[in-house]
């Protein structure tokens, strides 16, 4: 729930002194609503009326640490309406009905995915390991154990409260930090929360339908245990994605605090033995509204689609995604290939390498900071200029880099031609193709 200046104002005491760094206790109550001022600030405010507002101002969806990483935290439906906050992390699944050449194979295929794509790394950021009461406490610990030492985040999925507790004493000291325990539900709630708060893990919440899912977070609220993950698997898929929106939903529309926590998807559950259809989810759950989404596997032509997905809708929409500046060698291109400068866009980025792979021609191809915009409106801006252009050259020390004197610049800036053979006399500026198509052709006739 929001609250507002005069709900504060309420909540204060009428001292009416400068003690807060405001005139008035109405002007602080007003910061405190906006976020400017905590409310602690004030020396006079009652510890009960502290536990009241904070209570009160906690967002509709709370989040939780896991693995480095942040998880929930939302405050909207929809991307547009202002922004994602904390992205999903994919994982994959392992069990301990599985022999151990599976299990080997399953982690190998995923340790490979680990990739840099505009400044962010793309890799399988957790683990999910099923561990079956009737397979043992010891088999649970040993796959534990395997899974920890790959140093990927680590969720536990256990219903048995005796192999819970072995299988998170094999996890001690997971280099990734703390797992997530899962395999709560409405008939062993009361056995698997101690362990959770004994460890301060969080607890994963299941059930055969949302409404034993709701009764059973209920009832762990009133134990004093709000650390809390909805886990969504066992479903059809159509039930599946109404729950994943229905949660969030209730959190962020009704106001139902008890749906106010983040969800794991459980594709192997969900989509059981179709790697094809968990990977078609995964891109659904992304969107809506997965803050963790376990696969049976996940390689790279699965990858590179949902890492780009992801990185997509989890960016800000206000702020264009950009490309860190500098020299990139394409095609295998030394000190002696030909320059071609563009922008910092990323689009313009993928757009412009992939025509030059296309070439075959080797290319050093310069990225100038122009503030995340296209060409041409880096240089309506004024953010692509020669002046620019001349001032990355020396901060980015090219002509100590490159040998060739050539520098093909964009043919929409075509005009910018005669001031930048002004600002770089060594250099040979060419004018290139309008269009980032007309690369492949103009280099090898080059």
């Amino acid at each position: 729930m929001a609250l507002k200046g005069l709900d504060i104002f309420k909540l204060t005491p009428k001292t009416n002194c400068k003690d807060c760094g405001n005139p008035t206790c109405m002007a602080f109550s007003m910061k405190v609503a906006q976020g400017s001022l905590s409310v602690d600030k004030c020396p006079h405010m009652p510890p009960e009326a502290l536990a009241k507002l904070a209570e009160a101002s906690e967002p509709p969806m709370k989040t939780i640490a896991f693995a480095g990483h942040t998880l929930g935290g939302e405050t909207v439906m929809f991307r547009h309406e202002k922004a994602f906050l904390n992205r999903n992390l994919f994982g994959v699944a392992v069990d301990t009905a599985m022999d151990d050449a599976a299990i080997d194979t399953v982690l190998s295929e995923a340790m490979a995915i680990d990739y840099e794509r505009i400044g962010e790394r793309m890799y399988v950021e957790c683990v999910l390991v099923n561990c079956r009461a009737e397979d043992g406490a010891e088999r649970a610990a040993d796959l534990v154990g395997k899974v920890a030492a790959t140093g990927r985040g680590l969720c536990i999925r256990a219903t048995d409260a005796g192999v819970a507790n072995a299988a998170l004493i094999a996890a001690k000291g997971a280099e990734a930090g703390e797992p997530i325990l899962l395999g709560a539900n409405g008939d062993n709630f009361e056995t698997m929360n101690p362990i959770a708060l004994e460890h301060g893990l969080v607890l994963g919440v299941e059930g055969a339908s949302l409404d034993d899912i709701y009764d059973t977070i209920g009832k762990l609220e009133d134990l004093g245990n709000k650390k809390l993950l909805i886990y969504i698997g066992e479903l059809p898929v159509k039930e599946a994605f109404a729950a994943a929106v229905q949660i969030r939903r209730a959190a962020l529309k009704d106001g139902d605090s008890v749906f106010g926590y983040p969800s794991l998807i459980d594709l192997t559950s969900i989509a059981a033995g179709d790697s094809r259809m968990q990977a078609a989810l995964a891109s659904v759950f992304t969107l809506r509204y997965g803050s963790i989404i376990i696969m049976d596997r996940i390689g790279l032509p699965e990858a590179l689609p949902l890492y780009g997905l992801r990185q997509n809708i989890f960016t800000d929409p206000q702020k264009p995604m950009k490309v860190e500046p500098g020299v990139y060698p394409i095609n295998n291109a030394d000190e002696n290939a030909p320059c071609c400068i563009t922008v910092d866009f990323a689009l313009t980025y993928f757009v412009v390498t992939g025509e030059l792979e296309r070439s075959g021609v080797p290319v050093n191809l310069l990225i100038t900071d122009a503030g995340g915009y296209s060409v041409l409106t880096a240089w309506a801006a004024g953010k692509l200029s020669a002046g620019t252009i001349a001032s990355f050259f020396e901060e980015a020390d090219i002509g100590g880099k490159i040998k060739s004197r050539k520098l093909i610049i964009p043919g929409k800036v075509a005009v910018l031609k005669g001031e930048i053979e002004s600002k770089l006399p060594d250099w040979e500026i060419i004018v290139g193709p309008t269009d980032a198509i007309g690369l492949v052709k103009f280099l090898r006739e080059m």
